[in-house]
């Protein structure tokens, strides 16, 4: 059975809170999981203490018995010193699109003529 420590989303609309459990793969997001193992509230300050807390003890032991962790996740096991998460390096992310890149380039071609054509006047 391969299990996943990941995000149970509870809460009202609007108002987010989350569980952090232990759950089978094949199970869904807010359905059955095998053990909470924490918590996550968004609506709390960032350097509130109680926006995220962890059961360290049961998360090295899932750790150990192979559940691979979520990226949420493992950016607060890693915040929290549990897990060590690697930095992610994507330097195309502030690149933009094609078609926007397209029309940069029509815009300097129609600025250039137009200062061409100034010019010759």
């Amino acid at each position: 059975m391969s299990t996943r420590i990941r995000l149970a989303r509870g809460g009202s609309k609007k108002r987010p809170y989350y569980r952090i459990v232990v759950a089978d793969v094949r199970s869904p997001r807010d359905g059955r999981f095998i053990e909470k193992v924490g918590t996550y509230n968004p609506m709390l300050a960032k350097d509130h203490p109680e926006r995220v807390t962890l059961v360290e003890e049961r998360i090295r032991h899932w750790l150990a018995q192979g559940a691979q962790p979520t990226d949420r996740v493992l950016r607060f096991l890693d915040a929290a010193g549990i897990k060590e998460r690697t930095a992610r390096s994507n330097p195309k992310k502030a690149e933009p699109g094609r078609k926007a890149q397209e029309r940069a380039e029509e815009r300097r071609q129609r600025e250039a003529a137009a200062s061409e054509a100034a010019a010759e006047a």
